[in-house]
């Protein structure tokens, strides 16, 4: 049987990020994904122009009709919105015996806020505390440990201080660093540095949602979190690559790529 996969995050109307990314990554990756839609969005190329999320008793339910008779290998978060949902969530995998990957999504590429600032502090200590990994972006690196990095030097005071909270990793994502693109993956003692090309390419919808849903599909697999990081970082710049305009603002990457490199000239 295929390993089973489950995304807890909010719906992309537009199809480039939230559920819609984790369900193609995990497509494309070999293995089964299941969702819990926790919001929906309306939301295109331009930005997003609504946001409305499901109740608690809702997330909830979706949560245990999937666990309860299915399984799940690994758990990915996204979009929580509320402090209600940031709890919530983190009960359920706290009682759930499988890795999981927390992207504490704050804004959307395009700046728009996805979680209420009353709900930082229970990321902080509810949520953050029962990651496997967590894969906070810079900008989400500021707002919940206040820690502004402006150069790959200060990665590690960043991975330390979201460390402080309890993951048992941290992924610290330096996309929005000059250079190459370079993040920094830690428990505290292992460091691993992961480099890649930078592409000039600005349609990059997505890429948090799919580089945690890469991590959680590896991760169902058996991969170890290095393991699964490094696969995951590989298949996103992939995608990052082969990015493509859609609508008039900001294009997705291609969840696809390498399902079909050899289709593209037919």
């Amino acid at each position: 049987m295929k390993p089973l996969v489950l995304t807890v995050a909010g719906s992309d109307s537009g199809g480039g990020a939230g559920i819609q990314a984790d369900l193609k990554t995990m497509l494309a990756l070999g293995v089964h994904g299941m969702s819990v839609v926790t919001a929906v969005t309306a939301q295109n190329s331009l930005g997003v122009q609504g946001a409305w999320e499901l109740p608690v008793e809702a997330v909830r339910a979706q949560y245990r009709s999937v666990v309860d008779d299915i399984g799940v290998q690994a758990v990915k978060t996204g979009m929580l919105a509320s402090a209600e949902l940031v709890e919530a969530v983190a009960e359920l995998l706290a009682a759930t015996d499988a890795p999981a990957v927390v992207d504490p999504v704050g804004v959307s590429k395009h700046g728009d806020p996805l979680l209420a600032s009353s709900a930082l502090e229970s990321v902080r200590t509810k949520l953050l505390p029962v990651a496997t990994v967590a894969t906070p972006n810079l900008d989400e690196v500021a707002q919940l440990a206040g820690v502004q990095v402006e150069s790959e030097d200060q990665l590690r005071e960043a991975a330390a201080a979201v460390l402080s909270y309890g993951p048992k990793w941290v992924l610290i994502k330096g996309g929005h660093l000059p250079g190459d693109a370079v993040d920094l993956l830690t428990d505290g003692s292992e460091e691993y540095w992961l480099r890649a090309s930078r592409y000039d390419n600005r349609h990059t919808h997505g890429t948090g949602c799919t580089l945690a849903s890469a991590i959680a599909s590896q991760l169902a697999k058996g991969q170890s979190v290095p393991e699964a990081v490094t696969a995951a970082k590989e298949y996103v710049t992939g995608a990052i690559a082969a990015g493509f305009a859609l609508g008039d603002g900001i294009g997705p990457v291609d969840h696809g790529w390498a399902l079909t490199r050899g289709t593209r000239g037919a």
